[in-house]
């Protein structure tokens, strides 16, 4: 049990990625936080990973726009487990839009979900971390379009890239603290939010086809892939690693 003692926040938790991170940790020893817009769906999928691993986890609903949820969050981490050793960055929306279909609000919010929330999560759990001297450690989850492009996701690209610079720079300015801030550049993942992107283009199953066809696996990624990579990067395993962008996508990126 890598995770043993380690107590832990998952944003995003209550579907794909994070609830596999969920469960992932909860196997490892780890006590959970699970946070999720979805109060309903939240509370149902961290009670059913409780019972499923006999683990210890609680669900915490959290708009990751708003600042104080994110506070409350990460304090109810120490309120119910006593510390705070692990946040996972996970929480995002999947925009797939071109640069001429996205409008200005659309623009706006999926930088607030998906880079501003990283950024006040990471900072305030710093915070946390440094008052009761934990060696913590912070992993995003980035992108593989964090490094390539392509025509639709436009927003999405940046908001990606913006978590993969992010990290480099608070790994560096949180290491004299012993906090470690890695993200994992995940490829493609069939979750719920592949489907949602999907359905933007207007044609799910043309658009499901034509995204598993660029794959050198020609398969999906599953989440739980992506959720053993926050473990090891969650870990003390991982005690040599600062400001990384593990690359965990199927070899999309070396083509």
């Amino acid at each position: 049990m890598m995770l043993k003692g380690k107590v832990a926040v998952v944003t995003g938790a209550s579907k794909g990625i994070g609830a596999a991170t969920v469960e992932r940790f909860l196997r490892e020893g780890a006590k959970v936080v699970g946070a999720n817009r979805d109060a309903k769906k939240g509370e149902e999928t961290i009670s059913e990973l409780v019972e499923k691993t006999g683990g210890e986890a609680i669900f915490r609903p959290c708009d990751v726009q708003n600042t104080k949820e994110i506070i409350s969050v990460l304090n109810a981490a120490v309120e119910r487990f006593g510390g705070l050793d692990i946040l996972v960055n996970n929480a995002a929306w999947q925009m797939n839009k071109t640069i001429l279909e996205t409008t200005d609000d659309q623009f706006d919010q999926i930088m607030a979900i998906n880079v501003r929330s990283v950024f006040v999560a990471s900072r305030e759990a710093a915070k946390i971390m440094i008052a009761k001297k934990t060696a913590g450690s912070i992993v995003s989850i980035s992108s593989n379009f964090a490094i390539v492009g392509s025509p639709g996701y436009t927003a999405y690209h940046g908001t990606k890239g913006a978590i993969s610079a992010f990290t480099r720079a608070a790994g560096i300015a949180l290491m004299p603290y012993g906090i470690r801030v890695n993200a994992i550049c995940s490829g493609t993942i069939e979750t719920p939010g592949l489907y949602d992107g999907a359905r933007d283009t207007g044609d799910v199953e043309k658009a499901m086809a034509s995204f598993k066809a660029m794959q050198p696996l020609k398969r999906f990624g599953q989440p739980h892939e992506i959720a053993n990579a926050a473990a090891f990067l969650a870990s003390d395993e991982a005690s040599f690693v600062y400001g990384s962008n593990l690359v965990v996508d199927g070899g999309y990126t070396v083509l």
